[in-house]
């Protein structure tokens, strides 16, 4: 992987970690989510009126990533109500790198080298020490359940996405779309909650409408680094959002404790070393 992939792959991890931390300190973080879908939609109607179709041979993938995004925001709202950022993100998101190369194995063939799957196994080992703990009962059970069903909408997701911008004859067209159907989630959710939409502070609404901006950017910086690189090695890079996502736990919502971030943001700095090595 060039370095100019991994730039482009870690930084919108970054972007990630950032709107995921604006929806966990939101105070309804139901409308919030809202607003960030709202926030697809008008970046993604912009890039659907500049560039060309997809091509309709990738509308059923357009179609499978929407409706199990609906289950990704679902399970994600009830973690973020359950439990700490620093903790249910990375539940959340530390199974998806292993989930998404078996998956990208299985169902496209891309065989990665095996020090590629050290590589992956490595930033999930480094995910995961952030969770220590937790597996013995420090969490309510319906908190991890939802992180873990969030971890598989997310495999589920990119899998179908990676495959579907690659099919595409517009990568650009494909995520236009994709992100024009949040719509729907929006609509939902302020049709079903207009007098909690009408309770929240306009400084919210706007702060959870930038995150959907920053959340499309994110998507869209993953989506074009799939089509260049292995989906596993990609999604990989991707996730070590959870290592940003902890530091502003700590800094910004002041959880603890600290020393797990540390040697978590060790072990997957290394696993990336690997994978760039390997790839």
């Amino acid at each position: 992987m060039s370095a100019g992939i991994a730039a482009i792959v870690l930084s919108a991890a970054l972007l990630h970690a950032f709107w995921n931390a604006v929806v966990k300190g939101a105070g309804d973080k139901t409308i919030v989510l809202g607003m960030i879908a709202l926030g697809h939609v008008v970046p993604g109607a912009a890039v659907v009126a500049l560039v060309p179709s997809p091509g309709w041979a990738v509308w059923p993938y357009i179609v499978a990533s929407t409706v199990i995004h609906w289950g990704y925001y679902y399970f994600l709202n009830v973690a973020y109500r359950l439990g700490d950022l620093s903790v249910m993100y990375p539940i959340a998101r530390g199974l998806a790198p292993v989930l998404i190369a078996l998956g990208a194995q299985i169902w496209i063939g891309e065989t990665l080298p095996p020090l590629a799957w050290g590589g992956i196994l490595c930033v999930s080992a480094g995910i995961m020490v952030l969770t220590r703990g937790v597996f013995a009962g420090a969490l309510p059970m319906s908190g991890l359940l939802a992180a873990l069903a969030c971890a598989v909408m997310v495999a589920s997701y990119s899998l179908v996405d990676g495959v579907g911008v690659r099919l595409s004859t517009n990568a650009l067209g494909y995520v236009g779309w994709l992100f024009i159907l949040e719509l729907i989630v929006a609509i939902y959710i302020f049709s079903t909650r207009l007098e909690r939409l009408r309770a929240v502070p306009l400084r919210v609404v706007m702060l959870g409408f930038l995150g959907g901006v920053i959340s499309g950017t994110a998507y869209g910086l993953v989506l074009y680094a799939k089509t260049l690189a292995p989906l596993g090695v990609v999604s990989a890079l991707r996730e070590t959002s959870v290592i940003f996502a902890a530091m502003i736990g700590v800094l910004w919502f002041a959880e603890g404790p600290k020393g797990n971030r540390l040697l978590a943001a060790v072990v997957v700095a290394a696993g990336i070393v690997l994978i760039g090595i390997a790839t």
